[in-house]
């Protein structure tokens, strides 16, 4: 006997499930915060001159060669030393987290132990976009700069953004404005490791 040909409402079921499996597998799309962290890739093992652009506190520790290190990226975190100089103690590192972005500077001395304050930084609170992400001071960097006397930093926002070959590093607070501009157009040559690195602080 010939078989039949499978009903319209059969067909029409097995058509439905085919595109529920289908959507089921369907990678979900990527939000501001994964297309931000996204943007580091191209960059992930070079070196790069920077340059304090906005200060409205100068100092002549920042009057000095800045080499920003994008050294280690890794599925969900983003290390970059931060060599001002000789001085190699500063490492920002960039973190994804379930609920966005975490952003923390390490400090560490020569010998590699922290330094008192350290690590600080903050979380996003805001989705942000691909090219501009927010991090609030957190709780535990406010307890950390009480502790050592530094409450005018209880305000702090940090804000990273890229700006075609330029990436923006910024420290804001009620008075106060940092930005350093990093040149992402040409890679330089590589520093030395920074103190007590070891891509794990």
């Amino acid at each position: 006997m010939t078989p039949q040909p499978a009903s319209r409402a059969l067909r029409f079921a097995l058509a439905g499930t085919a595109i529920t499996a289908l959507s089921a597998c369907q990678v979900p799309e990527p939000t501001p915060q994964d297309q931000f962290f996204a943007a580091f890739e191209p960059y992930c093992g070079n070196s790069y001159a920077a340059e304090v652009v906005a200060d409205n506190q100068p100092s002549e520790a920042w009057q000095q060669e800045l080499v920003v290190h994008i050294r280690d990226c890794e599925a969900n975190t983003i290390r970059m030393p931060l060599h001002v100089g000789e001085d190699r103690s500063r490492t920002w590192v960039l973190t994804r987290t379930e609920k966005g972005l975490d952003f923390q500077h390490i400090h560490l001395h020569e010998d590699g132990t922290p330094d008192a304050v350290s690590p600080y930084g903050g979380h996003t609170i805001a989705s942000g976009d691909a090219q501009m992400q927010a991090f609030p001071v957190d709780n535990a960097s406010k307890a950390l700069f009480v502790e050592n006397g530094l409450e005018v930093s209880t305000t702090n926002t940090w804000i990273l953004s890229f700006d075609g070959d330029v990436m923006y590093y910024e420290l804001t607070r009620p008075g106060r404005e940092f930005v350093v501009a990093v040149d992402l157009s040409q890679p330089i040559a590589e520093p030395p490791a920074a103190w007590g690195y070891t891509g794990k602080e």
